[in-house]
């Protein structure tokens, strides 16, 4: 059995978990999380979307909330999902950006309204431009094991993202269970796979606790040497584009899992605790 001696551990909770609440979180809501979870020790946070506030209306703080991390001196992540966002992040100082591209085409359709392959075309430029900023890119692989409208992904269909990605110059990919549809076993060979293609790239956990294996997928996870995972506190989050979908996996839930292992993550339990009942109290369901 594995046990690696540190995981990072991403939390993704002000963006994330709360982009998909129906009643707008005031924006000095978020910042208190915010301060929240960084006095805890995340080394890097997701807090934001440059996204339209049509399509996604609880970020359309996004400009507020980058320039309160700056001043934090935090190391957060913002996503940017087409080149006007990026130039957006560009100006905001963003040091950390995210891209994410189904690996199914019928979920890219949906959520975009772009096939994989045209999404992948058009990364091209946005890579090339973050590239040249010197900003960190994060590239997401959604719906990366079970699509909700075309059922089962193959492997083959996240090779092919993940190969344009890292031809790219990803510096990191996250293998996303958008609709928390994984199981072990497949978590264990699509990782193990990426990981003997891939050994030197950088490879995240991303999963959600709709049939309540998230927590297992982790470890099934980390069985296939994943180091680096995603998470909300308090569980939240969900995808608008994917129905049915639930939380993330719940941080404190996984810090525990993790520090009964054994397993490093800076972060205490107990601490974390505390801010998820704050987290939950800002949600509306």
């Amino acid at each position: 059995m594995f046990i690696p001696k540190k995981i990072e551990i991403i939390e993704v909770g002000p963006r994330d978990g709360l982009q998909n609440e129906p009643v707008a979180i005031p924006t000095e809501k978020k910042k208190e999380l915010i301060v929240r979870l960084a006095k805890l020790g995340f080394s890097r946070m997701e807090t934001t979307a440059f996204v339209h506030p049509k399509w996604v209306p609880q970020m359309s703080d996004s400009d507020e909330i980058a320039r309160f991390c700056n001043e934090l001196g935090l190391t957060y992540i913002a996503l940017t999902p087409n080149l006007k966002a990026l130039e957006r992040a560009i100006e905001a100082k963003v040091p950390q950006i995210a891209v994410f591209i189904g690996a199914s085409s019928a979920f890219n359709k949906k959520n975009i309204n772009k096939t994989t392959v045209e999404s992948l075309d058009e990364c091209e430029q946005l890579f090339n431009k973050a590239k040249e900023e010197g900003i960190f890119i994060r590239a997401y692989i959604s719906m990366a094991f079970f699509c909700p409208y075309q059922g089962e992904v193959t492997f083959e269909e996240v090779k092919t993202v993940s190969d344009r990605f890292i031809r790219l110059g990803a510096d990191e990919i996250d293998i996303g269970d958008t609709n928390g549809q994984a199981n072990p076993k497949i978590v264990y060979e699509r990782f193990s796979r990426l990981r003997d293609l891939y050994p030197d790239t950088s490879f995240v956990g991303h999963f959600h606790d709709t049939r309540k294996m998230a927590l297992v997928n982790s470890f099934a996870a980390i069985q296939a040497g994943i180091t680096k995972f995603d998470s909300s506190v308090g569980g939240l989050g969900g995808c608008p584009y994917s129905p049915g979908a639930t939380g993330n996996v719940a941080t404190e839930e996984l810090v525990d899992m993790l520090s009964r292992m054994g397993s490093e993550t800076g972060i205490k339990y107990e601490e974390i605790e505390k801010v998820s009942r704050f987290a939950k109290s800002l949600s509306s369901k």
